[in-house]
């Protein structure tokens, strides 16, 4: 053991079933100081694997204050990591909390990075458990203008996602399907972490993003993961360029802990499907299941799930897995699973065939196309912001979101509209007049660009890496 380190091992271990919940602190007897390792990475000079593994500790164990965390964070964003920093980071994250891990290689997760009205989990997950995968959802909050899968599925009336991880396990071993927030005792530093990254513009960094993915999915104990990067003005990845050095990154973390990966980039210029907001969302996922989504939602929602189905092994090949997926969803089977998901966490599952149990505004204000011709782009990430103005988001981390605002919307890039036709509609309350008109000038000003001449749809997936 190297001199002037001390390695204390604490394991503890939680048998729930066929799965391990494993927990492993690391302390060090290590003194650094805190201002010259923020003052070196402001430098752009590389931290040691001690260095980073102490300063996470400190910082989880409340010795390190928000405000230096939040410095050390925005030193990272601009002067980068490589990929040994990442590495370290990854497992310090890892490190903080308990891990599960369950037998077989069918328990498989998929991952977003995040978009304007990415609702495909609550499709995709009920595909893949109804073809035999098991799914191991330990899902987000919001995180800068892009909605969270926690705060979308908490619309629903009763639905528990604070499960502790024996419950955690015991479903996904019996029901084969769960969805939770992070925990108290999954990656404890990433979700401090998280919290502050989501206030402080720090988001889009790549090594952060990998830290933050990888110590969750790690943790929770999937056996592969399929990840969908999203690309465009909606998106944390702008150019397909960052997004496939992203998944790269996220792949080569997946393999070194040997654990099965495929990533896909796809579009986020646009909304995905036509609904943006909490209640609406969970409404097109449920229109989804019962085969009445829109075209993207539904052909990008099987593809991550036939993937799934297919790393699994429960198909041999991806056209079988995909096949299998369209069966899953035309039969009802994936719609029963949702519903199963619903029961087992406590959730209304009437809303399943009554909408009117989520809270919903109850006014509604059309936005209409200022001229005649074509939808050429949207600004992606102001619809996200806007939503967060209407109170369907968060500007500080304590704030609560209202579920019931949100947007519809009737054209998509590519769209012909004549003058006065309804682009998208806003759902909002009576007092929320003031902000709708504000919506309504930035949306027309900053959002909507049209074109006279004839637009391409964009390619909804760009590209797969494995």
């Amino acid at each position: 053991m190297p001199a002037g380190i001390l390695k204390t091992m604490i394991s503890s271990h939680l048998k729930v079933g066929k799965s391990v919940v494993a927990c492993e602190f690391i302390m060090s007897k290590e003194n650094f100081q805190v201002y010259p390792l923020i003052d070196r990475k402001k430098r752009g000079e590389r931290l040691t694997d001690k260095e980073i593994k102490w300063f996470i500790q400190s910082f989880t164990e409340n010795k390190i204050y928000d405000y230096q965390m939040s410095a050390m964070l925005m030193a990272m964003f601009i002067q980068g990591m490589d990929v040994s920093e990442t590495a370290s980071l990854t497992d310090a994250m890892l490190e903080s909390g308990k891990q599960l891990k369950f037998p077989g290689k069918n328990v498989i997760d998929k991952h977003s990075t995040g978009g304007i009205g990415d609702k495909a989990s609550f499709i995709l997950a009920p595909i893949a458990s109804a073809a035999g995968v098991k799914v191991p959802m330990i899902a987000g909050r919001g995180l800068g203008h892009t909605g969270g899968t926690v705060d979308k599925i908490e619309a629903i009336k009763g639905f528990k996602t604070s499960l502790d991880l024996e419950m955690f396990s015991e479903k996904l071993n019996k029901e084969g399907l769960v969805l939770i927030g992070q925990t108290p005792e999954i990656a404890p530093a990433d979700r401090l972490i998280y919290a502050l990254r989501d206030v402080t513009a720090t988001i889009d960094s790549i090594p952060l993003i990998t830290a933050s993915i990888m110590s969750k999915k790690l943790a929770e104990g999937a056996n592969g993961i399929v990840f969908d990067i999203k690309c465009g003005t909606g998106a944390f990845m702008r150019t397909p360029k960052d997004a496939r050095t992203l998944g790269k990154s996220l792949i080569a973390t997946s393999k070194r802990f040997k654990k099965k990966a495929i990533a896909l980039i796809t579009d986020m210029n646009q909304p995905l499907g036509l609904e943006v907001g909490h209640s609406n969302e969970i409404i097109e996922s449920i229109e989804t299941l019962k085969g009445n989504g829109p075209k993207d939602l539904t052909d990008l929602s099987i593809a991550l799930a036939a993937h799934m189905i297919h790393i699994a092994g429960v198909e041999k090949t991806f056209e079988k897995a995909h096949k299998k997926a369209l069966e899953m969803l035309s039969s009802g089977k994936a719609l029963n699973e949702f519903r199963k998901l619903l029961k087992s966490q406590g959730g209304d599952e009437r809303v399943i065939d009554d909408y009117s149990l989520l809270p919903m505004a109850k006014m509604t204000t059309d936005i209409v196309a200022p001229k005649t011709g074509y939808i050429k782009m949207f600004q992606n990430e102001k619809i996200g912001l806007l939503l967060i103005e209407l109170g369907g988001g968060r500007k500080a981390k304590t704030d609560v979101i209202d579920h019931g605002v949100g947007f519809s919307f009737k054209k998509k890039i590519g769209d012909k509209v004549k003058k006065g036709d309804v682009i998208f509609s806003i759902q909002h309350h009576a007092n929320q007049q003031e902000i709708v008109e504000n919506i309504r000038t930035k949306f027309l000003k900053e959002v909507l660009t049209m074109s006279a001449v004839k637009v391409r749809t964009p390619k909804l997936i760009i590209e797969k890496l494995s």
